[in-house]
């Protein structure tokens, strides 16, 4: 029994992990769009999604917004992200982050 809950567990925190890149990638893909006109490939995306959850999760809890749920972890993964770009886009001075990024 203790075997199969140890397996159990595993799998368990697997699928939040992939959860988490697949609801990262496309909350940072959106925000991406949005924000700098698709220049960050998929990889991009998904880290801008993932940390943009984690700074989105901070200030809306900090503010004692809270919620369960795909839908309600992809819209503070896209406030997040769309909050981070936003500021990569101030210090830059609008050229953004990826590839496609406007150069002096």
């Amino acid at each position: 029994m203790v075997p199969a809950l140890v397996v159990a567990s595993a799998l368990g925190t697997l699928w939040a992990w992939i959860v988490w890149i697949v609801v990262g990638g496309f909350a940072g893909a959106l925000a991406d769009r949005l924000i700098q006109g698709d220049k960050l490939g998929i990889l991009g995306n998904i880290v801008v999604g993932i940390v943009g959850g984690v700074i989105g999760g901070a200030i809306l809890g900090f503010f004692g917004f809270e919620g369960d749920g795909i839908i309600w972890t992809f819209v503070t993964a896209f406030l997040g992200a769309a909050l981070l770009l936003w500021l990569i886009n101030a210090i830059t001075g609008g050229r953004g982050i990826g590839k496609h990024a406007r150069r002096w």
